[in-house]
Parts: C-alpha cells; structure tokens; sequence
C-alpha cells in the first residue's frame, strides 16, 4: 500500500513559480512511475506530467511542456512538480498518483494510488 500527500499549492501571480511536493509512504514507492494530474472546476481531470520509477524517463502533457518539470528523491520518498511562467488556465486542484505499470501514463485510470490534491490558484 502507498499512502501521498501533497503539498506546496497556493496563490500565485501569473508568470510566477510553484513547487509541488508529494510525499509517500509505503516500502515499494522506489519502483512505482508516478504522475501529476490536475482538475479544474467543472472540467475533466488532466494528466500533466509522469516520471518513471528511476527518473530517467519523464513525460509531459503539451500545455505544460518547457514550463513545468518534474523530478523524484527516492532516498526522500518524494516527487515534485515544479511549475514556472504559471498562467491563469493552470489554476486547479493538482493530486499526483501512483502506479505499478509503464502502460498508458496519461491515462487517470492506471494509477492505483492518489492523494487529496493541493490547490493552485494563478491569478492574471
């Protein structure tokens, strides 16, 4: 079992930085590829960034690509999510997940594990 907790979120301008961390518990998060999805009020769940379960493979949805980075401290239990030049339309409720495949990182439904979210909110 992984238990995550993020943290990091708040109120930035727009064009300013974020750093997300998720930190896990569990004896196997080393080997689980993790991902950062976000939700916006009335919209659809989107996936925005994946990383594999060593760091040397990431992925990152199109609409954050060059702003956002993610990275991970296996020795720390911890991924993070750094979000620089953040723009209104970045505003939602950020949860990063946890799962046991490499299939289809983009998609919500592979992760077993996800934690409570944290809120961002860019103002223009």
């Amino acid at each position: 079992q992984v238990q995550l907790v993020e943290s990091g979120g708040g109120l930035v301008q727009a064009g300013g930085s974020l750093r997300l961390s998720c930190a896990a518990s569990g004896r196997t998060f080393s080997r689980y590829p993790m991902g950062w999805f976000r939700q916006a009020p009335g919209k659809e769940r989107e996936f925005v960034a994946a990383i594999g379960w060593s760091g040397g493979h990431t992925y990152y949805a199109d609409s954050v690509k060059g702003r956002f980075t993610i990275s991970r401290d296996n020795t720390k239990n911890t991924v993070y999510l750094q979000m620089n030049s953040l723009k209104p339309e970045d505003t939602a409720v950020y949860c990063c997940a946890a799962t046991s495949t490499y299939h289809s990182l983009g998609n919500a439904n592979v992760y077993d594990y996800w934690g409570q979210g944290t809120q961002v909110t860019v103002s223009s």
